[in-house]
């Protein structure tokens, strides 16, 4: 696993052994940020459900102002902040659950959610973005998940939805009044 993009480009970066952890594929994140790309310099970065750090450490190196970290698993959290020490990142992971970090945060530019696929937990967060209504007024939530996205979200309006090998990428923005 490589950082794609940006300040960083090409740095390797740590990632799990084995396949109990599915981290962002490259070829997906460098899909992902150039669909993104006019919308991140300056942006407020949330990585929800981090793992490697890598979407985050990405935004980063293509200019985001600030990017906070989660993740519920202490090995996970390791692992990123072995990869922000490494590229010389001032960073932490916040080892709480996004579901309990959404209730209370401020807003955010762009949201990235990529949950255990078979977990309710991406969902939720949806939820509790719309219904807080956390993004900022062009702010963009990305749902990384397995199958194609159905239903709808209080406070969101689906605007995307791209599948890159096994996972669909879904994009919301916020609801217009």
């Amino acid at each position: 696993m490589r950082v794609i993009g940006g300040k960083y480009r090409s740095r390797k970066l740590d990632a799990f052994a084995g396949e109990s952890v599915r981290p962002t594929a490259d070829r997906t994140r460098e899909s992902l940020f150039n669909i993104l790309q006019g919308k991140i310099v300056g942006a407020r970065f949330l990585d929800a459900f981090s793992g490697t750090g890598a979407v985050g450490i990405e935004a980063l190196s293509r200019g985001a102002a600030e990017c906070v970290f989660l993740d519920s698993d202490k090995k996970s959290a390791v692992i990123a902040e072995g990869n922000f020490k490494r590229l010389g990142i001032n960073a932490k992971v916040l080892l709480t659950r996004a579901e309990d970090y959404l209730q209370k945060c401020g807003r955010f530019d762009i949201v990235f959610l990529d949950p255990p696929y078979r977990s309710e937990c991406g969902k939720n967060a949806l939820e509790i973005i719309g219904k807080r209504d956390i993004l900022t007024e062009n702010g963009v939530t990305i749902f990384e998940h397995a199958e194609p996205f159905t239903g709808e979200i209080e406070g969101l309006c689906k605007i995307d939805e791209r599948k890159y090998g096994k996972a669909y990428l879904t994009f919301f923005g916020r609801e217009k009044a």
